[in-house]
């Protein structure tokens, strides 16, 4: 493959976020003097590799609108689907307007705003030679219970082998494009963009980052993710 490829992030923000309860979606939530969408961006905005950043959003986003974005690189807005995989390929297909099909594309959680600069440069340098591309993730550490559907312990699951899945998510714009697509058509439940692959049996890379790289879900998250930036000083 050639050389010359390059590294664009997609940042799907089209979530409406209700576990938050708050009066916005949690991508619009104030987190350290900017908003947490403000503060993922400037991630990439940040990193000397990324050539461009596709943002998704709901057609008609009223924060979206109200935010000044700054930036020097190449910045794309697609319209948001019925599902975050939809919204994915909404910004793949835009994206394949400017990009190669074997450009990278890095897809992270808008309501990740912890991820480290180290991380991506971990990610890109174990991937950029990969056929498939792979993720960020995590070893399981907690025991693993699983439910019997009414709310009690059916069993305890092997942790061995288990991870956590994080963002980004690299791979080749052309291979998850038609990944995507071809998941879709076969009314497969895409999670996120590495069961995609999956099925279409293209085993994605799982590469280690840290756990500090959490995702906002509930109010409480805020506060967590505030102290993990001071600590990274953001």
């Amino acid at each position: 493959m050639s050389v010359n490829r390059k590294y664009w992030a997609i940042i799907p923000a089209a979530g409406v976020g209700k576990r938050m309860k708050a009066d916005r979606p949690k991508q619009y939530l104030m987190l350290n003097e900017r908003t947490v969408l403000e503060q993922t961006l400037s991630i990439f905005n940040h990193h000397s590799k990324i050539a461009g950043i596709v943002v998704i959003v709901t057609k008609g986003d009223p924060y979206w609108a109200e935010l000044n974005i700054k930036t020097g690189k190449t910045l794309l807005v697609a319209d948001g689907g019925a599902e975050r995989c939809h919204s994915v390929l909404n910004g793949l297909e835009l994206l394949q307007h400017h990009a190669d099909n074997n450009d990278w594309v890095l897809v992270h959680d808008a309501a990740r705003p912890c991820l480290r600069q180290a991380d991506i440069d971990h990610l890109i340098n174990e991937l950029e030679n990969d056929e498939v591309g792979g993720i960020l993730a995590v070893p399981v550490r907690d025991t693993m219970k699983r439910d019997d559907g009414k709310g009690r312990i059916s069993h305890t699951e092997d942790r061995n082998g288990m991870w956590h899945a994080l963002t980004p998510q690299m791979f080749p714009l052309g291979l998850l494009r038609d990944s995507l697509q071809q998941a879709l058509a076969d009314g497969f439940e895409v999670t996120d963009e590495a069961s995609a692959l999956e099925h279409a049996g293209k085993p994605p890379k799982l590469v280690e980052g840290h756990a500090d790289n959490i995702k906002i879900t509930r109010p409480e998250d805020l506060a967590l993710a505030a102290f993990f930036l001071q600590q990274l000083g953001e």
